[in-house]
């Protein structure tokens, strides 16, 4: 099923892509999300069947392109939601109705990702993948930032993935242009993860739920498909090798990896899902339209049968799916 929402459609431009996604924890419940996209961040509050401009209270006298959203981990309690774009970071404690917007160093970075921990509503922490300035962080919810990037060789960080056990581990992943690094101090220092440069970039990173046991991290590609480690990056596999020859925008693991096994992977030819580990995927490429191509996915309500996923597309419309088996 796809939905849109006359106030997101109208007037669209050429190339006004949906870069991220991001949902509240109680989707099920509230059906809140939201979309950045390059005229802005966009809120739904009916599950993602309307949207409506986020951005309002700004009074903008043009488009803030919106490259990254995150939401609270407690977000139908304190409302906090953040938008990365370049130069900054936006902030709303009132579910995205009013915005703070903070500037960070010059030159402005470009930011690419943005995730908060776990323990978000205790330490404060949202950290910011950038396009050549590395790994930015704050531990005042988002009101001042700071360069992590110790040891982190390559400053092109294109995705993030944080270890579910942070407060315990705080276990990092970047991925770069030339592989992974990780960190195991909250991002102060940083050492390369041994994937094979010869299949970076590294364009979307994700850990198992259960990663504090069984040490799975999967990542995806530019040109090389999907990998996934089972001995915390020492070694890697490839998924999918004939149905996932191509870019992996996105991926999302199901919440019990280890027992239901769901993957599901956004690429440059569609979108693909996997119920056995990634042994064998089926191809749901055909719910897209022909003429757009997806850039993100969420997943408010996990991977089960008949939970909705979203997607976004270049087009700018975010297609509401439900892909039961």
């Amino acid at each position: 099923m796809e939905t849109r929402d006359k106030s997101m459609n109208d007037g669209n431009q050429t190339n006004d892509v949906v870069y991220a996604l991001a949902a509240s924890p109680d989707f099920a419940h509230d059906g809140v999300c939201f979309a950045a996209r390059t005229s802005g961040l966009y809120s739904s509050r009916d599950g993602g069947r309307t949207w409506k401009y986020a951005y309002d209270s700004l009074e903008l006298e043009s488009a803030l392109p919106t490259s990254a959203v995150v939401v609270s981990p407690a977000f139908p309690s304190d409302g906090r939601v953040y938008a990365g774009a370049e130069g900054g970071v936006l902030q709303s404690s009132d579910g995205g109705n009013t915005w703070g917007v903070v500037m960070m160093q010059s030159p402005p970075p470009l930011v690419l990702s943005l995730l908060v921990t776990p323990d978000h509503v205790a330490d404060g922490i949202v950290l910011a993948a950038t396009a050549q300035d590395g790994v930015l962080r704050s531990a005042d919810r988002g009101f001042t930032w700071a360069s992590w990037n110790f040891g982190l060789l390559d400053p092109n960080v294109i995705a993030l993935a944080l270890s579910p056990n942070y407060r315990r581990d705080e276990t990092i992943f970047a991925g770069v242009e030339s592989g992974i690094f990780r960190s195991t101090n909250g991002g102060r220092s940083w050492r390369e993860v041994p994937f094979p440069m010869d299949l970076a970039p590294v364009v979307s990173l994700v850990l198992s739920p259960n990663y504090a046991q069984d040490k799975t991290i999967l990542t995806g590609t530019e040109e090389h498909g999907l990998h996934i480690s089972r001995d915390d990056g020492e070694t890697w596999l490839r998924l999918g090798e004939a149905e996932l020859d191509t870019v992996i925008n996105a991926v999302i693991v199901s919440s019990d990896l280890a027992d239901h096994q769901g993957i599901l992977v956004l690429g440059g030819e569609g979108l693909s899902l996997s119920r056995d580990g990634g042994l064998t995927w089926r191809d749901f490429s055909a719910v897209l339209p022909a003429d757009s191509q997806g850039t993100c996915i969420c997943a408010p309500m996990g991977l089960g049968p008949g939970a909705p996923i979203l997607v976004g597309l270049d087009s700018g419309t975010v297609l509401q799916l439900d892909l039961a088996d």
